[in-house]
């Protein structure tokens, strides 16, 4: 394929991993023509008996833009190519570019299945070094497929089965095609899953940053209840002790009190039985 096609590509050649030469899969037939559809074309009929294949009335470059019309996707020297190997015969090319675009779709179901199987084997073992078989290849046309829309695939549908040579061909064509479709679909299911997983993942990690910032902030209110709590208690036993000792300052107060009493009375009392009122007694003073 790389020896012939130096242009634009088909999308399901450019998702082949390996395919055959081009001498084996350009194969001439001189079987009933072709029916097919050409989109996008409005120079072209739905019936490729309707084309004049007579070599006095068309030459090689018509044969080559009618190619080009049906195949839109193909290269142009591809088109020349396989044009040149059947002999000029319009009918045989057009079979054979139909044979070898559904050997690209065979190609490219067959390498989905292959690399889904390499993930599997690939799981278990990812602690080792890959090697150079196992290193991983990425297809550009892959992200060509998978965004395909309804309409895409509906023409795609409709080409594969209007390129049908009879009803076996056209049954094995639309089961490669829907085999191609499912896997899309798988992947890209898959991808929106992963997406949708990750961004779950996201907002669960930032709500569990925010409740252990929360947690963080309870627990400084609880430390900072604690002290105070223990302030609290230290001042309610400092104010006790305060208390008793009040207590105890009036009780002796009290003491005292009755003590100058007592004592004033008696001072009365001697001042009244003195025999020189009025006067101290010299022995004493």
């Amino acid at each position: 394929m790389s020896a012939i096609v130096c242009g634009k590509r088909s999308f399901f050649e450019e998702l082949t991993v390996t395919s055959p030469p081009v001498s084996k899969r350009i194969r001439c037939s001189s079987s009933s023509p072709v029916r097919f559809s050409p989109p996008r074309s409005n120079t072209l009929v739905s019936n490729p008996a309707s084309f004049n294949f007579s070599s006095s009335s068309s030459s090689s470059s018509t044969f080559v833009e009618q190619l080009a019309a049906i195949f839109p996707d193909m290269d142009k020297q591809l088109l020349e190519k396989a044009l040149e190997e059947c002999g000029d015969d319009l009918d045989s090319a057009i079979r054979s570019l139909n044979e070898l675009r559904l050997a690209s779709v065979e190609n490219f179901s067959a390498a989905a299945v292959k690399s889904d199987v390499m993930g599997k084997a690939n799981v278990p073992s990812q602690g080792l070094a890959p090697t150079d078989a196992e290193a991983p290849t990425e297809d550009p046309s892959a992200s060509a497929l998978l965004s395909m829309d309804g309409m895409e695939w509906v023409e795609l549908f409709v080409r594969e089965m209007m390129s049908a040579s009879n009803i076996d061909d056209a049954r094995a064509r639309a089961s490669r095609a829907l085999e191609a479709l499912e896997k899309s679909i798988c992947t890209r299911a898959g991808a929106e899953a992963a997406k949708s997983v990750h961004q779950e993942n996201m907002m669960l990690k930032e709500q569990m940053q925010a409740l252990i910032q929360e947690n963080s902030i309870l627990k400084r209110a609880v430390s900072i209840q604690h002290e105070r709590q223990k302030e609290f208690e230290e001042s309610s036993q400092e104010l006790q002790q305060l208390k008793q000792l009040v207590s105890q300052y009036q009780d002796q107060l009290r003491t005292l009190e009755v003590n100058n009493y007592a004592l004033t009375l008696h001072l009365k009392q001697a001042q009244q039985s003195s025999s020189i009122p009025g006067r101290f007694h010299p022995d004493v003073f």
